[in-house]
Parts: C-alpha cells; structure tokens; sequence
C-alpha cells in the first residue's frame, strides 16, 4: 500500500471516531437537557422520532445518491451540517433560550444529515483500501467505531457538569475536524457511479425478496420487533435522574453499557466464529436481550442496571452479527444493494422509532411498566417466531448447506 493511502485510511478512521464521538457526546446531552425542561418521557420519544423520520423518508434518495455523485463530498457535507446543527444548541444554551422545539428542530436537521452521512461514508472503505485489506479494515472500523461508541456518551455526561453548552462545542468542533479530513482524503480507486435513475421498482425488488425467502425474513422480522420493543435507551434520562438518582454523568456510564458488551461479544465472535447451530444461537440471543431488558427494568441498583445493559449489548451483538452474515450470504450479489438498503432501514431506523414507542408507552403506563413491557414482548416475539420460522430455527450453518 501507498504511503499516502495508509495515510487516507487513518484519516478516514480519525475522521470516523470524531463523527461517532460528536454524535454520543450530543446524544446524552440532548436526552438530559430534553428532560430537564419537561420532564415527560414523551419528548424524550419525540427526540427519537424526528431522528427517524428523515432517515425512513430519504432511505431511497440517499442510498441512490450515494451511487450517483461523489460520496466524499456527501459526508463532509452531511457533516457540516452536523456541526451547524450542534453550534446553533451551543448558542442558544450559552444564552439560555433553549426550548422544547430549539431542540426537536435541531435534532431533526441531525437527522437529516445524519442520514446522507451514515449510509454514505459505509462506501467510502472499498475506495481506500485494497480488496485484499478490506476485511481487516471492515473490523478496525468496526472496532474503532464501538469505542467511540463507548467513551462518547460517558465523555459527554462527564462534560455535562460544566454545562449543556460545553459538550455541544465540543461536538461541534468534533463533527468539523470529521467534515475536513473526509474532504481531504485521496481516494486509492474510483467508485463506480451509476447513472440509473432511481424506481420505486428496483427498491421494492429488495422487500419482495426478503418475503420469498423464510431464513431472511425471520432473521429481519424478529430483529425489527426486538429492537422496536426494547428500546429501553431512550428512557435512560428518566432511569439516571428519577429511578437511579446518577445525574448526567452516570446517564453517561448508562449509555456507554451496551456498547461495552457489543464490544466484548464481536471480539469474542472474531476469534470464535459462530459454526452450529446459529438458528438457535440467534433466538437464544435475542430471548437474552429480552430478559436483560427485563432485568433492567426493575433495577434499582447502578451496578445490576449497567450489568444488565452489557449483557443486553452483548446479545444484541450476536443476534446482528447472524443477521448481518445472513443477509450477506443469502442474497444474490445482483440483489445486494436493495436487499441491504431494506435490511438497514428495517434495522438502523427501528432504533430511534423503538425509542418513541417507549417514550410513548412511558407516557401512557409509566416509565417501569414501558420498559418491562418491552422486555416481556421480546420475548414474546421469540416464542411466536420458533412455530412461525422453523427454517430458522434449524439453520445450522451461516453459508447455506442443505440440512439433513
């Protein structure tokens, strides 16, 4: 490799680890700040939603785009936005005319940008390495980003004492260095562009064949409700300030938990790749994540809640690691693309959208009673998805192999 590319790839990682920590950091100030002035767990739903919207509204422009015109450009861009959006909280906290809306309207722009910038800069990795050295750089990304993802949100509830403002600068000042080392990288191959225009065709070839093949649509399906029902995140404000009595900073701690056990569990699956019985593994995983969700629920103790949350990310990781191999291996190349763009929208947004469920259902039953609630749904879900997706359960092996 080129002297200057290795020096694009740790570019593109720096610039990856900025963005990840910005958005973390940003993440549990917004979560507290929005409590601190209603103290309704709805808003901390609706923070959720008007994430999700504009990732579920422009799922089929940005995956088209990202094919179409220069990919660099679109993160860098995305990112700029990013710090715009976060240097507009920094103003209006330092004069102290934050409000309910300043804020849903802030976060809605991070949506929006958020979600040119996340699928975008996934295409940017084949650019800058050899296909030799993309599986290697898949993990460091994969790697560097879990950390981000774990001393983000405790860095942005520490920095929370010294005000909402402070952590918004940094983030801010994280997202621009992010926007100008992508902008700055040198690309080692030229991403092949399409010029095909985008049909509502070609996207629904990807829902129509998850729905032909039983393996992927269980996998997909029982992913989606997992997420959606257990979305206990979104409620972590309410946990840290009322139930757990941590303040922002053990909000922080809360929020690095289940990206410790993501961490763990996608080293241990590094060196112990998963062989037999993954059909099995993957409805043990996601039971797991139902009870640990359960299990923090009822907490009352910061030691068994952050235990609960690792063992919550741990699963979690398992259950998206089968799905993922899945997803890859069943499809055909030609169908890839759209396979995966349904499978991201599916997932990635099911997220924030599980996140206004539980502020929803919070509102109506309680905060304990939404999140149990979640975790006895899961495992529902698990129990309903055995008689309906035997396929499934059965499978033995990531690769397909006819079963015996």
């Amino acid at each position: 490799m080129a002297h200057h590319d290795s020096k694009s790839f740790t570019s593109f990682l720096i610039a990856r680890a900025a963005a990840t920590l910005a958005y973390q950091m940003a993440g549990v100030a917004i979560g507290w700040q929005m409590y601190d002035l209603t103290h309704n767990p709805f808003d901390l739903g609706l923070v959720g939603l008007v994430q999700f919207v504009p990732s579920l509204i422009l799922a089929l422009y940005v995956g088209h785009a990202a094919d179409r015109y220069n990919r660099r450009t679109i993160v860098a861009c995305a990112q700029f936005v990013e710090a715009l959006a976060l240097l507009c909280l920094t103003i209006f906290s330092i004069l102290h005319r934050v409000d309910r809306e300043t804020i849903l309207l802030t976060v809605f722009l991070l949506g929006t940008a958020r979600a040119f910038e996340h699928a975008t800069s996934q295409t940017l990795l084949p650019a800058l390495v050899t296909q030799q050295e993309l599986p290697s750089a898949i993990a460091r990304n994969a790697s560097v980003r879990q950390a981000a993802v774990i001393v983000g949100p405790a860095l942005g509830g520490f920095l929370y004492v010294a005000g909402s403002g402070t952590v918004y600068l940094i983030g801010c000042s994280l997202f621009f260095l992010s926007a100008v080392l992508v902008a700055r990288l040198r690309m080692q191959q030229r991403l092949v562009t399409n010029r095909e225009p985008a049909t509502l065709t070609s996207l629904l070839a990807g829902i129509t064949y998850i729905k032909s093949q039983p393996v992927l649509l269980g996998a997909i399906s029982m992913d989606l409700f997992a997420v959606l029902l257990g979305g206990a995140t979104a409620l972590l404000p309410i946990y840290a300030r009322d139930i757990l009595a941590v303040g922002p900073w053990g909000l922080g701690i809360l929020r690095s938990a289940p990206a410790v056990g993501a961490l763990t569990a996608s080293l241990y699956l590094t060196r112990n790749p998963l062989r037999r019985s993954v059909g099995k593994i993957m409805f043990a995983s996601v039971a797991g994540f139902g009870m640990a969700t359960v299990v923090f629920a009822l907490s009352t103790s910061i030691m068994l809640s952050c235990a609960a949350l690792v063992i919550l990310g741990w699963a979690d990781m398992i259950s998206v690691v089968i799905r993922s191999s899945l997803v890859q291996l069943e499809t055909p190349d030609e169908m890839r693309g759209r396979v995966s763009a349904v499978n991201a929208v599916f997932i990635g947004t099911s997220n924030e959208f599980g996140e206004f469920e539980s502020g929803l259902t919070a509102a109506w039953f309680g905060v304990v009673p939404a999140v149990l609630l979640g975790g006895v749904g899961t495992l529902v879900v698990v129990v309903l998805w055995m008689y309906l997706f035997p396929q499934l359960l059965r499978r033995e092996q990531l690769h397909n192999r006819p079963l015996p």
